[in-house]
């Protein structure tokens, strides 16, 4: 497996992880973040798409899908800029910002991966 699918695979484990963490049990899952038990069903929603996401990650990455791991580089920082927006426009917990950092951390490896893997050997 190459540096970029290993990183796609890592970052689909993660939410593989987190989403049937939100989808089950959001509360004790946000606490740690000061994020207050959500009462909505939109958490649980969110925590659905992350597992699938993550899902769509892990066979992209086993099968060396580059188009969806340069895809998915642009969408994960852009999480950050959303999240960040959302922070400062919306309201929303300050520590959603970190759930942006992990996907924009993630993201650059992703990037550095892809990037080396496209530069010419040396000869």
């Amino acid at each position: 497996m190459s540096p970029a699918a290993r990183s796609l695979q890592a970052f689909g484990l993660y939410l593989c992880v987190l989403g049937p963490g939100l989808l089950v049990a959001p509360g004790p899952l946000l606490a740690p973040f000061g994020i207050a038990a959500p009462q909505e069903v939109w958490v649980r929603v969110a925590g659905l798409l992350a597992l699938v996401i993550g899902a769509y990650y892990l066979v992209a990455a086993r099968h060396e899908f580059v188009p969806l791991m340069q895809a998915s580089v642009v969408a994960r920082f852009g999480v950050l800029v959303v999240f960040t927006g959302l922070v400062l426009a919306a309201g929303a917990p300050p520590a959603l910002i970190a759930f942006g950092l992990v996907d924009a951390a993630a993201a650059t490896w992703t990037a550095v991966a892809l990037r080396r893997s496209l530069r010419p050997a040396c000869a």
